[in-house]
């Protein structure tokens, strides 16, 4: 035990940090392991399968294995995105990471990162969630949920059958959105568009009833779109966050030092995810490219002219709703 102690001492931070877990430990034996079942509806090499295996690897390392993390990717569970708070309420998981478009429906300012052409660099993208967390942070707890870290997505394109020459190339897309917000811009400009999860929706591309997807380089490779859409117009729609929670209360069983330790882990967490950043669209460009993609960049300008015009009745409506916080985000976001 001593050796053990003393071994971490070549790094003198992470040694203290070690034998001071060690000591929380020992002096509560009767305390058990902690294993959180955490899940995604994302296949594990997507960025937000990539975050719950990074943030699993740094809880056990910084816990000394205390908490666990027992991830599930790809919807193995059958919980999408939507339905992954109730889920976490009802026992059946700890938490996940969602696409918070989905989560809209619990608090509309968990769909301020999917407003069309609010932020069109990481830069932007990452101060405004900044700027957002903490309202994240409430509308999350006050369900009963703790916010662990958020990952900003690359941005959103079109993925389709056919090149979208233009505007008038809308009305002949059978859609699948990702949220309630985008279902709407993309009917108002004129396109045949519903809210789907991502299994419903591949379902319905398998069965032909959809030809286009809008979902990001990353959603698209991590599917395989390019097997039924082979064109990737880039019309940088929005940078959208998955948010990644657990339950409130087995987060408030843990020790407050446990609490830190994961606390930091996820803070970790959110860094090395916004650093995959830098260069997660060429990478997602170039494996698309590859498996025959045509990608479209920029986007035909009547085209985005289109959406935009959609777009503002929608934005409106859902600063009303969201709230004078929220808006103040999107109006500090108009003006950089």
């Amino acid at each position: 035990m001593l050796f053990d102690l003393l071994l971490p001492m070549r790094c003198p931070a992470r040694g203290i940090r070690a034998i001071l877990v060690l000591l929380v430990l020992s002096a509560a034996p009767a305390m058990a392991q902690v294993n959180w079942r955490m899940t995604t509806e994302y296949p594990q090499s997507n960025i937000s399968g990539i975050g719950l295996t990074s943030f699993a690897d740094r809880v056990a390392a910084r816990t000394n294995g205390f908490v666990t993390v027992a991830n599930a990717f790809d919807n193995e569970l059958k919980i999408n995105s939507g339905e992954m708070p109730r889920a976490a309420l009802d026992g059946r998981i700890a938490g996940g990471d969602a696409f918070a478009g989905a989560l809209s429906g619990l608090d509309p300012v968990l769909g301020l990162s999917t407003l069309p052409f609010l932020v069109q660099s990481v830069d932007l993208a990452r101060a405004a969630n900044l700027r957002a967390r903490p309202l994240y942070e409430k509308a999350l707890a006050a369900r009963g949920l703790k916010l662990l870290y958020v990952t900003i997505w690359p941005a959103t394109g079109l993925w389709s059958d056919h090149a979208l020459e233009g505007a008038d190339a809308l009305p002949k897309l059978n859609l699948r959105a990702y949220d309630a917000n985008s279902g709407e811009v993309m009917r108002a400009a004129g396109a045949n568009a519903q809210f789907l999860p991502m299994d419903a929706a591949l379902a319905g591309l398998r069965e032909h009833r959809l030809n286009a997807f809008l979902t990001s380089g990353d959603g698209g490779a991590g599917r395989k779109l390019w097997d039924f859409l082979p064109y990737f117009t880039a019309i940088n729609y929005a940078m959208p966050v998955s948010i990644a929670f657990v339950r409130s209360d087995a987060f408030a069983e843990l020790s407050e030092p446990m609490q830190r330790e994961v606390l930091t882990a996820a803070a970790e967490t959110e860094q090395s995810q916004f650093a995959l950043l830098a260069n997660r669209t060429a990478e997602n460009y170039a494996r698309m490219r590859k498996n025959g993609v045509t990608i479209v960049e920029p986007a035909p300008p009547s085209l985005v002219a289109t959406l935009r015009s959609a777009a503002t009745s929608t934005i409106t409506a859902w600063e009303a709703q969201a709230g004078t916080d929220a808006a103040a985000i999107v109006a500090w976001a108009r003006q950089q």
